[in-house]
């Protein structure tokens, strides 16, 4: 059973039959991950959710007596704010770095990546041809003058891609592509990706960058309009040709001052196991981050394989002040 817990600065047990939880994942497929994990070891989950930066300033208030064990969040980027701040501890274990590849954890262990999702370029089927959004590079064509709809820079979304895109192309070069884009907007930066991705469909603008699970929900939709929309948009994963598709993940360390260690390392490996895996790709249409786990997801494979890029996630964090500072340089909003 999963229930909240209420911090009220009081202690918490050092009994390792009990797991604090501070989660910003907030999809309700999550449930059962955390169900089974009581199921099968016994340790009880008690659980915060919270936007990221509501969980950062709660860790940062609560200090030393944090009873926070593991932090749960979306984005390398968001992981490396909670590890400059200090907030987690490194952990050894075989079982994750046999498990987890190595471009998607922390070197040093201090936090892990456990479910991937894709930055793609998303298109209206009637306006656009694939080929014309083959790479993330071509977004700054001219050709897209006033067809392009994007989120706002400071999304952490597009901060990760262009601390990816740094790194790949360089400051310099990073920086033309992200004055290229801007000036090929259809309107001011807003809203989320479903937002971006419905406006391609409505015809608002042709072209934008999404993450797939964004496009998968439409399609897997309840609701006979979101589908519809969903048909109505293509999608490419960039630069199969060279450094491939910006990959993130969704990913947890443990907590600096956890009070139940054991208990949260268990749970990481938890994570890593083949039922959690799937539990990532069918609720969330997350591909899972370990590579001999296989999802029956209909989208996920009807998108088929493609080329991810190498890069280690924990670079797009380092890279993220440098990418913000670009941003602003072009105005991009």
């Amino acid at each position: 059973m999963v229930s909240v817990l209420l911090v009220s600065g009081t202690a918490v047990a050092h009994d390792n039959k009990v797991l604090n939880l501070y989660s910003s994942r907030h999809y309700q497929t999550d449930e059962a991950l955390y169900n089974n994990f009581t199921k099968a070891t016994g340790i009880k989950v008690n659980r915060i959710e919270a936007g990221e930066d509501a969980l950062i300033e709660r860790v940062r208030n609560e200090g030393e007596r944090s009873p926070a064990d593991v932090l749960v969040t979306v984005d390398a980027g968001r992981l490396w704010r909670a590890e400059q701040l200090g907030f987690f501890q490194p952990v050894k274990s075989a079982l994750l770095d046999a498990r987890i590849p190595a471009s998607y954890r922390e070197p040093s262990g201090l936090w892990y990546g456990f479910s991937l999702r894709a930055r793609g370029i998303a298109y209206n089927k009637v306006k656009v041809q694939a080929a014309e959004v083959a790479t993330y590079e071509s977004l700054a064509e001219p050709k897209w003058k006033g067809r392009l709809c994007m989120r706002s820079s400071t999304n952490i979304y597009n901060l990760s891609l262009m601390g990816a895109m740094i790194d790949h192309l360089g400051e310099a070069k990073a920086e033309q592509w992200a004055q290229g884009v801007k000036s090929n907007l259809a309107r001011a930066p807003k809203g989320g990706d479903t937002d971006q991705l419905k406006s391609v469909a409505a015809g608002e603008c042709d072209v934008t960058i999404s993450n797939q699970y964004y496009y998968a929900r439409l399609l897997r939709s309840g609701k006979p309009d979101e589908r519809e929309l969903g048909e109505k948009i293509g999608f490419v994963f960039p630069n199969q040709g060279s450094w491939g598709a910006h990959v993130n993940i969704s990913g947890a360390g443990v907590m600096k001052h956890a009070p139940n260690r054991e208990a949260a390392v268990k749970f990481l490996e938890y994570l890593a196991s083949d039922a959690a895996q799937r539990y990532f790709a069918e609720g969330n249409n997350e591909w899972p981050a370990v590579r001999s786990v296989k999802t029956s997801n209909p989208v996920l494979t009807m998108l088929g394989e493609f080329k991810h890029d190498a890069l280690n996630v924990a670079t797009l964090g380092r890279n993220q002040p440098g990418a913000q500072k670009i941003y602003d340089r072009v105005a991009w909003k």
